[in-house]
């Protein structure tokens, strides 16, 4: 005998899975698990636990320093004192004439004006002269020693204030660019004396510990190297 008649507008019902249906699709997976790990080998019985398992923690340590470098010889040469130094040069050609009788004299007086750049040549540094802790945010540097760059004469100021040749004497013509060079000579000289080398590292410090100030570090040590005496 048939069951009564269903509305076939009804709304369906939802039931949620059967235990029995479940365990049965739970046995079907397994099966197609075990399946395919029987047709790939035993191989990939080990591999797979493993690709579940938590990464290792990492072992890579920060080393901040080589942007610290970078940074550092991005500046190239750090001019850090220019000195103003003006010297006399009184310089003379002694000539023999008439068989060594007479003495012709050709002399000029130079009054020279120049200027002595100072600085540290920031491409020395290398990787080893620069340190950073991380956990304490200490910066430590060795930089090379300051170093002349460049010594000028100043065209407009420089100029020969007397120039006498005698009667029997002959024109040196190359007395004046002499006088220039023994100028030159004498004012890096004079640039050199006193505390002017301890002024130029003075100078660098505070702008080299600004620099890593921003870069990071909560504190800069500085020291000083001979030039010459390594580095990169």
């Amino acid at each position: 005998m048939e069951g009564p008649l269903q509305d076939p507008y009804a709304p369906v019902a939802v039931h949620p899975p059967r235990p029995r249906a479940q365990a049965g699709r739970a046995a079907r997976i397994a099966l197609l698990v075990v399946a395919l790990f029987a047709s790939v080998g035993f191989g990939a019985l080990v591999v797979a636990p493993r690709l579940g398992a938590p990464a290792p923690s990492s072992g890579v340590v920060a080393r901040p320093s080589p942007a610290l470098v970078i940074a550092i010889r991005d500046l190239s040469r750090l001019e850090t004192t220019e000195v103003h130094v003006e010297k006399v040069v009184d310089l003379a050609d002694r000539q023999s004439r008439l068989f060594g009788l007479v003495q012709a004299t050709d002399a000029l007086l130079l009054v020279a004006v120049g200027h002595v750049t100072i600085g540290v040549d920031l491409a020395r540094i290398g990787e080893g002269d620069v340190a950073m802790d991380p956990e304490t945010g200490v910066a430590r540097l060795t930089l090379p020693a300051p170093e002349v760059f460049s010594t000028r004469l100043d065209e407009d100021e420089t100029y020969v204030y007397t120039r006498s040749t005698s009667l029997l004497a002959r024109r040196n013509e190359q007395l004046e660019a002499r006088a220039r060079k023994e100028a030159t000579a004498a004012i890096e000289k004079a640039a050199l004396e006193g505390n002017v080398m301890a002024r130029a590292k003075a100078q660098a410090e505070r702008q080299i510990t600004a620099l890593a100030t921003q870069l990071g570090a909560k504190r800069v040590e500085i020291r000083w190297r001979e030039v010459g005496g390594g580095g990169g």
